[in-house]
C-alpha cells in the first residue's frame, strides 16, 4: 500500500495538547502572579499558591502526555499514567467506533487497550484518518494472519 505512513509515525491529538499546555502554562503565571501581588499574603502562603499552580500545571501536563507511536517493531503506547509496548503481531483490531472517546485496540490477549494518542475530541476528522492509517499499517503487518509471521 502506498497510502501508509512512513515508520516511525507518531499520532498525537495535537489541538487539545496545545490547548492543555497553553491553559497550564497561562494558569502557572496567573496564579503566581496574584500571589506576589497580594501584599498580605506571608512567603508561606505565597509558596503554596505557587505550588497549587504548578501542582495544576502538572495535572495538565500528563493530561497532554498521550500518543502512539508505530514503528518496524510494533506500537507504543503512552496513556497518561501509562507505557505499553507492542508487537505488531499481538494488535488484532484498531477501533474507532462513532462515540468513542479514543481509539481501542483489540489484542491476541483477549483485552482491550485504550489508545489515548487518538482521540476526537477537538480534531475529529484527524483522529479518524489517524485511527485508518494505524489500521492500515496493522493489516500491512498481517496482524490477523499468523501465516505471514512463520518463516
Amino acid at each position: 500500500m502506498s497510502d501508509l505512513p512512513a515508520l516511525p509515525v507518531t499520532f498525537r491529538p495535537s489541538r487539545t495538547r496545545a490547548v492543555l499546555l497553553t491553559a497550564g502554562v497561562a494558569i502557572f503565571v496567573v496564579i503566581t502572579t496574584v500571589a506576589m501581588l497580594l501584599e498580605q499574603l506571608s512567603p508561606g502562603e505565597r509558596l503554596s499558591f505557587i505550588f497549587t499552580a504548578a501542582l495544576l500545571f502538572g495535572v495538565l501536563l500528563l493530561l497532554s502526555r498521550p500518543k502512539v507511536v508505530a514503528d518496524e517493531t510494533g506500537v507504543t503506547v503512552v496513556n497518561i499514567a501509562s507505557r505499553r509496548h507492542l508487537e505488531w503481531a499481538e494488535i488484532l483490531q484498531v477501533n474507532l467506533r462513532p462515540g468513542d472517546p479514543w481509539v481501542f485496540l483489540n489484542l491476541s490477549d483477549g483485552t482491550s487497550l485504550p489508545a489515548l494518542g487518538i482521540q476526537p475530541g477537538i480534531a475529529k476528522q484527524r483522529a479518524i484518518e489517524d485511527a485508518r492509517a494505524l489500521r492500515a499499517l496493522a493489516e500491512a503487518r498481517s496482524i490477523g494472519d499468523p501465516e505471514k509471521h512463520e518463516g
